[in-house]
């Protein structure tokens, strides 16, 4: 049942603000319905303890002839009123306190009159309503119509029954309808209360939704700084809780691009001096006479240089900050498949219009580059192939070589990390070539991902964002 939780926090407040309405409306409706209940039998209360006022004086000072009579003419149902010798409550036992303190106020106010005995009971209403005596028509106006309804629902209510015992040992028993209880929610309320709980909701997703604005941007924010250290800095703006998270993000992205700033100029540095003892060293060995040894050495000095010189090349690449420029992207991948018998480029000119990215053409002509040479040297050879979405441009090299272990696909964009694990860098080269290529890719919006192929070889994708189109100028 946990799948069913809400996973983020907007949507818990939204739940919480709905849990929270539907307790305070059910909670409302409940007390409102038993105040209701208890103002209404209080009034009841009254009604009857003043009709039993009203009677008493009328018939009072009567014959029991004459009050029988005046009985039957009052007597309309269903308020019955009749005279008779006994009462028509048989037990003198009250049912509860109510009714007992009800019957002492009773005998209280009708004393003078010669009141010396009162019983009251209430009858639960049983079985079906009764039907109305007057239907509902369309030709009724608003105020008939709710006599009508009010007088039905006064037939299907509780019935007080009440005896009053004269001096002369007369009983005058009469009856009276309890007033009804309407519901709280019915037809004319429930489209209220559901449109008020409606706005209610729908003002809490809009709050909710402006309220979360600024932590998506700042999630998506601390995404591009995983991708790009040199992104633009959050906009420190909105809400004190979010300017304070902003603030800290900034401040840990600049001390980032110090740091790495830092450790690619130290490395840039040491692989620049090199170049100078290397030098010389080539030109000492240059006076030597052919030998096994100056052979051997003049191996290992290229080795070391060429090991500088890639090493330099990467840790000076994240220190420039060229402009990025529109670039045929079909032309780019062309340049770099021309004149290499081992790369195979599987693509018309006709079918690459708009195939137009935002970048460097020097630093993308590397990444691509980097990934062709990879495929040629491990895969004997490289087949290019390029498609395109409504955002993306994907080109896609395959080789025929002997792929990578799944498990170390990712780990092959790491710096110095290499399948083959001698230091030979004819068989296991430097590991540099696809950590530049996947970070030339990200800078520029894009990405480079590994897979084995299901045929076997492996194929390298590189996607690219597409560039918008050109704004028209305006006419001066």
């Amino acid at each position: 049942m946990r799948w069913l939780l809400p996973r983020s926090l907007p949507a818990w407040v939204l739940l919480i603000v709905i849990a929270g309405l539907l307790a305070i409306q059910v909670s409302t409706l409940s007390i409102v319905a038993r105040d209701r209940v208890a103002s209404n039998n209080v009034l009841d209360l009254l009604r009857l303890s003043d009709r039993a006022l009203s009677l008493t004086k009328l018939l009072y000072a009567e014959n029991p002839a004459s009050r029988a009579r005046i009985a039957a003419g009052l007597s309309v149902a269903p308020h019955v009123l009749t005279t008779s010798d006994v009462s028509a409550i048989t037990s003198s036992i009250p049912v509860d306190d109510e009714m007992a303190e009800l019957e002492d106020i009773i005998v209280g106010r009708l004393a003078k009159y010669g009141v010396e005995e009162a019983r009251v009971r209430r009858e639960t209403a049983h079985g079906a309503p009764a039907e109305q005596a007057v239907e509902p028509s369309n030709d009724m106006g608003s105020v008939e119509r709710e006599l009508v309804d009010l007088s039905s629902d006064f037939t299907s209510a509780d019935t007080f029954v009440a005896s009053i015992e004269f001096k002369d040992g007369q009983w005058l028993n009469f009856t009276m309808k309890a007033t009804p209880v309407s519901p709280v929610l019915d037809t004319g309320s429930l489209p209220l209360f559901g449109s008020a709980a409606a706005l209610v909701v729908l003002l809490s997703i809009w709050a909710l939704r402006r309220l979360t604005a600024p932590y998506r941007a700042l999630e998506s924010a601390v995404g591009r700084i995983g991708d790009d250290l040199k992104s633009p800095p959050l906009a420190e703006r909105g809400s004190s809780e979010y300017k304070s998270a902003a603030r800290a993000v900034n401040t840990m992205q600049a001390r980032l691009r110090e740091y790495v700033e830092d450790r690619e100029l130290l490395a840039a540095a040491l692989a620049h001096d090199l170049r100078t003892p290397l030098t010389r060293i080539r030109l000492r060995l240059e006076l030597l006479r052919n030998s096994p040894l100056r052979n051997s050495l003049m191996q290992n000095l290229a080795d070391i240089e060429a090991i500088s010189s890639s090493v330099l090349d990467f840790a000076t690449y994240e220190a420039r900050d060229d402009a990025a420029e529109r670039i045929d992207f079909w032309s780019l991948v062309a340049a770099v498949a021309d004149g290499n018998d081992q790369v195979a480029f599987e693509g018309a000119r006709s079918h690459a219009r708009g195939l137009i990215c935002l970048g460097e053409p020097v630093a993308l002509r590397r990444c691509i580059g980097n990934l062709v040479d990879n495929a040629v040297k491990y895969g004997g050879g490289a087949r290019l192939a390029l498609s395109r979405d409504d955002r993306h441009i994907l080109l896609t090299i395959d080789d025929d070589g002997p792929g990578i272990p799944a498990a170390q696909l990712e780990a092959m964009f790491r710096p110095f990390n290499r399948v083959e694990g001698s230091r030979n860098r004819e068989t296991g080269g430097f590991g540099l070539g696809l950590t530049i290529a996947r970070n030339i890719a990200r800078r520029f919006g894009g990405d480079v991902s590994l897979e084995n192929r299901a045929g076997g070889g492996l194929r390298a994708s590189l996607i690219i964002p597409l560039a918008a189109p050109p704004q028209p100028k305006a006419a001066e």
